[in-house]
Formats: structure tokens, sequence, C-alpha cells
């Protein structure tokens, strides 16, 4: 994870011979110096996919894709990508619907629809060989449908956004609170805590769950890790909990 928080988001995912790219919700230099850091140029990107318009996941999209020697097609949803200010400039679009399976080189990848107030919302699920990983964030509540989508997965990355009693007590104004805290908002800590205890939440196969996308206002990764770290102790699982701090690079994980 490149980063993942309210202030940006941007996921990178390489198998053998095929990487990809979900959000740039960081400046171009950002995200160039970041995937340099772990020994990856952006002009080797096969890919670069988009969960929705907000600022926060496509804030280095359009510079990005004028970068020399960028190849790599925007895959988007038509409501996500007609949502973007592209300058002028529109690079290679490849549009597909909410609920689509695509394929990127070896990397067979499951969007589907997620309930938050953006045109045309999606989270991915990503495989490779036998390996599932799940990446959703920006989500006000976790129907049936996500939970779903989440089965089998190996890794997961879950939005715990906020701390509703922090948000509550917090500087947001009131709109703004109430936009968060409906069900086309954002995952709060217990949401997601709730998801990770019930019998048909988290799965069996999860080794690594990473909680992300968390509000540097009104959370923190102490109150993350302990609301998880209750929940993993009442359902018995052990997969390895990682909090994603916000505007920090994450370590390399390797499944």
């Amino acid at each position: 994870m490149l980063a993942s928080s309210s202030a940006g988001n941007s996921i990178f995912i390489a198998s053998p011979s095929t990487r990809i790219l979900i959000d740039a919700g960081l400046n171009r230099k950002e995200i160039l110096a970041r995937l340099e850091g772990i020994g990856e140029d952006a002009r080797r990107l096969d890919a670069i996919l988009i969960t929705h318009e907000h600022t926060d996941h496509i804030a280095g999209l359009p510079v990005l894709t004028r970068t020399r020697g960028m190849r790599a097609p925007v895959l988007a949803t038509r409501g996500t990508a007609q949502g973007i200010d592209w300058d002028g400039s529109e690079p290679e679009l490849v549009i597909f619907q909410a609920g689509a399976g695509l394929e990127v080189g070896d990397l067979r990848i499951q969007s589907f629809t997620i309930p938050h107030d953006a045109a045309d919302p999606v989270g991915f699920a990503v495989t490779a060989g036998k390996t599932k990983l799940s990446i959703v964030t920006d989500l006000g509540y976790l129907p049936d449908s996500v939970k779903w989508h989440l089965r089998d997965s190996q890794f997961i990355l879950l939005e715990s956004n906020h701390c509703p009693e922090m948000l509550r007590v917090g500087p947001y104004p009131w709109h703004l609170k109430q936009r968060i805290l409906s069900r086309k908002g954002h995952l709060s800590n217990e949401a997601a805590s709730e998801y990770i205890a019930e019998n048909e939440g988290l799965p069996e196969q999860t080794e690594t769950l990473v909680l992300g996308h968390l509000s540097e206002t009104n959370n923190s990764p102490w109150h993350v890790r302990l609301a998880a770290e209750q929940a993993l102790a009442r359902c018995g699982k052990r997969p390895r909990l990682v909090i994603a701090e916000p505007r920090k690079q994450s370590e390399l994980f390797q499944l």
C-alpha cells in the first residue's frame, strides 16, 4: 500500500508477470517515489484501476497518466470516468460495468458495487493462481453482496475509517458528520469489528487483515487495533492484523 487513509489512497499489486495500481490518490511525484522505493517503475504498470472519483483516490491520476513512457490504460466504471477532470488530456480508458470480471495479464479481477456516495463506486477482488486478495474501502456498511465477494480471501484490506464517538465530538460540521455516518458514508471501527467477529464474516482463509482508510481527525491506529483485537478474540480467528497508518507506505506483503 503506497498509501491508505482519508488523505490519499494508492495500492500496488504485482505477480511475476503483471503490475497494476489501484487508485492514484497521491500526487505524481509521491507515487513515483514510493514505487521507486520498492524497486518498481510506473512505466512498467500494465493497468491503473480506479475505485471511484473522490479526490483521495484520483488526485494524482491525470498527471500520472501523462508521465513520459506511461502506457498503462485506466480501468474504471463509466460514472467514475465521467466524474474525473482529465485536464484536457484523457488517457486510454477501458470502461467496465460494476460487477464485471476483468483480466490484466495473469491477474483475474472481480469488481463489485459498494455503498458509497460516489457516481458508481466499486471494490476489487484480485486473484493470481490460487491466491486471492480483496480491497474494500469507502463504504457506509457491509452488505451481504460485499461479504460474498470477500469469501476465500487470503488477504483483505478493509476500511476502518472512524471512531463514532471521536466523530460526534470532533470539529467536522454536522452535515459532514451525517454524511460519514450514513449508509453511503464510511465504515466505522465498530462496523468493521462486527464483520470480523460474526460467523459469516471474516473468512477462515484470511491470513492477513489490513485495516485502512483511517480518518486522521476522527480515528487513531490505537482505537482501530483495540476494536479489531477484541473482535478477533471473540471469534477465535487468528489472521495477522495490520493497521495502515495515515500518510505512511506499508511494508511489502508477499502472498
